[in-house]
Formats: structure tokens, sequence, C-alpha cells
């Protein structure tokens, strides 16, 4: 969940480590700090806040050196100060770490390492690890390398951490377990992060890290990297398929918005060498080799966590209704805890942009143990969940900075659309002419989505009428129930408006109690399938003078005399309406977030991956 930058070279570390903390801040933005190397003295600057705040307290301070770490933070253990900001330094001062990840029991560590003689001054269970690698090191008289190593094998919980020695200089040890970490190979010097955002413009040579293994990297020996019982690796090299233009605003005023401008690009991007409408063919090169024991499985399970399950959920409704095989969506947090029945007959879909969300790790795990074959959707090459599943798609969406996701949730319902189409053409449920009239269809949704993002300056109006609100209510049906989901997330998450989600038919079970002149009601009622019902519905919430905003299919002459406000998407075949009917939300609670003066990029309390529990 915190960023994790490195450098080790001959250039000047310091500008290389805030723009790499800048690169990372998405992943956590409470406290930031730096150690550098100079002169065989290590030299510490943290402090509370953003990493601009960082940058600014260093204008009176040395930042001279070429080899330090840093960190940007989400605070787990202690409250956000300078104090428990990182990295945190042994008690001897020789010794400087950086964490991301949860030790559970630093507790008991600390206890034992206090009775040795150990003084904390925060309260993070970081500074308790460095106190056992300082503990280790000077008891055994170990490297450090070696300390690190031995203190990793008695620890419990999650990490990516990244080491140096005041009196080892020219050297950093890095090591992770179910918390990224990827190292930058440049020209005699090396890159260190929690991903790939801050090594690209430098390097595009790259080592993902695996679980359990330790890197040495060092000026004189080069770069080794061994196992928890010592054994040596291989290290494989990867090539990054990335620009630097991707990390930059490119003129838009957040990362939010030119990512949800991106869209028609991305959900293209996510298609591209997969359909071919032409030569009436859709196929997905990961699934190709299991593709008979998918098409044939029990049932589908997915499992996903925040943007990614209301994702999962518009997969559920296109695979049961396109290619007829039962599935569930369950949260992965509860999937994994619950002893659920997974078998080998069963196909377990793994979500997350990151590839790297703890719970949903967890459940890819519990499934491989039960047998059942698992694929995974990610955005991110390399990540995690992309190296442990059986088989699995990339969505080529490519970066996303914006906390609140948006191009990765219409990238995952893109992929999850082909995937559907896959198995109903090779089971057979689907007419061909059904099959060809899809793929042209979703073949048009990159252009319709540009389509939408014309009505930008309506929709901003919209938002300014209903910005000061404290509470609204998202109704959709069918395809579109997620969709009211993901809309209600995005209000919640980036203007902190409280919001809720409900299939419309459920309003009169309850939430319609809420209604009053002061309630905004969103109705995605663009559903062919239930379109007198969804009428019904708004005719409901305006018997009690609710304030609707319908998202209509274009021509709609019933629900436009109904409703307050009306954004109009082009029409589409009902099992491609999210990836339309999604975009007004995302630019909705966009623009009510800046009308109220939010951080739409970095939203309070929340980080971009959730690799903690």
């Amino acid at each position: 969940m915190c960023g994790i930058v490195a450098y080790l070279g001959h250039k000047p570390a310091w500008p290389i480590l805030i723009k790499g903390l800048q690169r990372l801040e998405y992943r956590g933005y409470d406290s930031a700090g730096i150690a550098l190397m100079h002169q065989n003295r290590l030299q510490v600057l943290k402090k509370k806040g953003k990493v601009d705040d960082l940058a600014r307290a260093a204008q009176n301070y040395p930042t001279d050196g070429s080899q330090g770490i840093g960190h940007t933070r989400w605070a787990t253990h202690g409250p956000p100060d300078d104090i428990n900001a990182h990295p945190h330094t042994s008690g001897n001062q020789r010794l400087a770490l950086v964490h991301n990840g949860i030790i559970e029991n630093y507790a008991l560590l600390k206890k034992a390492l206090e009775k040795e003689g150990h003084v904390f001054q925060g309260q993070t269970d970081t500074e308790v690890l460095v106190h056992f690698i300082e503990e280790l090191q000077h008891r055994e008289q170990w490297p450090l390398e070696e300390a690190v190593r031995v203190a990793l094998t008695r620890i419990t919980g999650a990490y990516a951490i990244v080491v140096m020695d005041r009196d080892d200089p020219g050297k950093l040890v890095a090591a992770r377990k179910a918390s990224p970490l990827v190292i930058g190979v440049g020209n005699g010097e090396y890159f260190i992060a929690s991903d790939a955002t801050p090594i690209v413009e430098h390097t595009k040579r790259v080592i993902y890290l695996n679980d359990g293994e330790i890197a040495t990297v060092s000026l004189r020996d080069n770069l080794q990297i061994r196992t928890m019982n010592n054994e040596v690796q291989t290290p494989y090299i990867h090539e990054l398929d990335m620009e630097i233009e991707q990390l930059e605003k490119g003129g838009y005023e957040h990362f939010m918005l030119k990512e949800i401008y991106e869209q028609p690009t991305t959900v293209a991007d996510c298609m591209r060498g997969r359909l071919n409408v032409e030569q009436g063919w859709v196929r997905l090169g990961g699934l190709d080799d299991h593709l008979a024991r998918v098409a044939q499985a029990r049932r589908i399970i997915i499992a996903a966590c925040g943007t990614s399950w209301h994702a999962g959920l518009i997969g559920e409704y296109l695979i049961e209704d396109l290619a007829r095989i039962p599935v569930e969506v369950e949260y992965a947090s509860e999937l994994r805890y619950r002893n659920p029945i997974l078998n080998e007959e069963d196909v377990v879909i793994a979500i997350s942009q990151s590839g790297e969300t703890a719970d949903t790790l967890a459940a890819v795990e519990l499934a491989r143990e039960r047998g059942s074959l698992v694929y995974g959707i990610v955005n991110v090459v390399g990540s995690s969940i992309a190296r442990l599943t059986h088989c699995g798609s990339y969505i080529h969406c490519g970066p996303e900075i914006g906390v609140a996701s948006t191009k990765a949730f219409t990238g995952q319902v893109t992929l999850l659309s082909l995937m559907a189409l896959v198995l109903a053409h090779r089971r057979g449920v689907l007419a061909e002419s059904d099959f060809r009239r899809l793929l042209l269809e979703l073949s048009e949704i990159p252009g319709k989505i540009a389509q939408v993002l014309e009505a930008n300056a309506q929709i901003a109006y919209i938002a300014g009428e209903i910005k000061d609100r404290t509470n609204a209510i998202y109704l959709g049906r069918g395809y579109n129930f997620p969709v009211a989901l993901e809309g209600a997330l995005k209000l919640k998450e980036i203007s902190y408006i409280h919001a809720e989600g409900y299939p419309a038919a459920e309003m009169k079970h309850g939430p319609i109690a809420l209604i009053d002149e002061n309630m905004p009601v969103i109705v995605i009622a663009t559903n062919k399938s239930a379109y007198d019902k969804i009428v019904s519905n708004i005719q409901e919430v305006k018997a009690r003078k609710g304030m609707v905003i319908a998202v209509v299919e274009q021509g709609d002459e019933v629900i436009s005399q109904l409703a307050d406000y009306t954004i109009e998407i082009p029409p589409t075949e009902e099992p491609f309406t999210p990836l339309l009917s999604v975009i007004p939300l995302q630019l909705l609670s966009y623009h009510i977030a800046v009308m109220r003066d939010c951080n739409v990029d970095q939203p309070r309390n929340l980080a971009k991956s959730v690799t903690v529990e």
C-alpha cells in the first residue's frame, strides 16, 4: 500500500528518489521520507504530509549522495507523523529501512528486543524490524544480506523492504513477500521500486522479484538473488512496455480526468488483436490452452475487491447470459476466510487492476490449493496475480495513477465481454448471427465512449446542482445494477458524499424511506428489457419529491419528461451498456469532487493498491 523507491549508482540520488516518490504517491500519501548515504554517513529526512512537503523541508538540508532509499506512506501501525514516517533507522543509526506491508508478530519481537536494551521512538512494526536486523547483525557479526535473510525467516506477515548499511556502502538489500518489488537494471546503476513507474524514465530493463526472494545489489558485486533458504536464483530481465508520457497529466488538471478521457483508446487497446469483425472471430491468447476446461466448468467463481468486484458482477451477467455457465461473484476477502467449496471442476477468475491486491492474491492461492483452474485479469504486467494464476489476460490500459479506478474498470468489463463471447461461441449456445452482431457492436464501443465524453460540460452543470447534497442513491437494473454500485462508490471515494447503489426494484424495500426533495437519485435507465419497470421506479421517486438524474439512451422521450436532468448515451446492445453508462457517472463524481475542493487523485484515507489486509 506504501511506495518504495531506492537508487544505487553514480548520479545524485536525491532528485531520482523525490521524483520516484511523486510517481508512487498514489500508493500512499500521509507521510514521506528519504535516507541518503554520503561519506559513510546516513542522512535521514522524513515529514508528515505529501512528497511536496518533504521536498520543501529539504531546501536547507544536505542532499548529497549517490545511494538512498525513499518511502511514501499509507499508515497502518501508528498515526501519520514525522516519527512514524519511513525510513526507520536502527538504534545504533547504522541501518536504514523502508517497508511496505505488515509484520504480524511485531509485538512479540518488540518485547524481546526491549529486554535486550532496544529503545523505540515510534509505534510502527517497521521500526521493530530494523532493530531486529540490527540485533542479529550485532550478535552474529553477519553481513547485511545474511542478517536480513535470517530476520525474515523469523517474522510473519507481508513485506517489501529495502535496507542499507552505513558501514557497508555501495550496497542495497531488498526482499519481498506478498508485496511487490521491481529492480531496474541500468548502466552501472540500480533502481528498486514498488512498481515500474519510477524506473521507466531511467531504464526499461527490470527484474520482478518473486515471493521469498532476497536481492543484493552492489557496485562491487552487481546483482545477486537468493531464496530464504539461501539458494541462488538466476534473474530474468523483462523489457518494460511503458512510456514516460503515460505517467504525466498531459495537460489535464487531474490524472483521473485524463484517465476518463483515455477510455476510447484503452478499451480499443484491450480489444486489439483479440477481435476481428470481418472474419467473425474473437480470441484470448491467455485462454486458448485452457479453453476446453473453462467452457466445461461446473461453475465460475469471480473473486475481486472494490471496483474490480463491480466489474466481476457485470461479468456474471455476461457469462451467464451469453455463455450459459453458472457464475458466482465473491468478495475476495470473504472467499479466503469462509472455507468455500472449490474443486477441480471449478474455474476461479481473479480480477485486480494492480495484480497485487492482498485478499485477491490469498483467494488465488486458496483456489490453487483446492485444484481449481485460476484465470487472472490484471493490468500490471509481471504482477503477482499474473504470475501466480494458471493463465490469464492483461487489460492493456496503461498505468492508472488516479486512486479512483476508471479506465481499469472499463478495461476489465471489456475483457469479460470478450471472454463471454469466446465461451459462448465455443459452447455453441449463441446463434452465429447473434455472435457476429455482438462482435460488431463491441468493436464500436470505443467510438461511442468518445460520444459520451462530449456531454462533459452538461454533466459538470448537473454536478454543480447537487454538489452540496450529503447523500445520493444510485439505481440500476440488470447489467446496470453493478454500474449503480460503481457510480455510488466513485462519489463516496472522491467527494466524500455518502451514496448507495441498489437494484431499482429494491428501492421500495427500504431505501424509498430516505427520499425527499434533498435526495438526488441517479437512475441508469437504458435497459430495453425492463424499460417500463424503470419508468415506474422514477415515478415513485418523483411522487416523493426526489430529484432524478437519469442516464438514458439517445432519443428517449418518456424518461426525459419525468427526470429533472437526463444524460444521453448512444444506443448499444444491452450487454455492453455498462461500458457507456458508467462514463457519465465517472464524470459526475469527478466534477462534484473538484467543486468541493477535494483531492481528486489522492482521496483521503485511500491508496491505489491494497497490498495489506
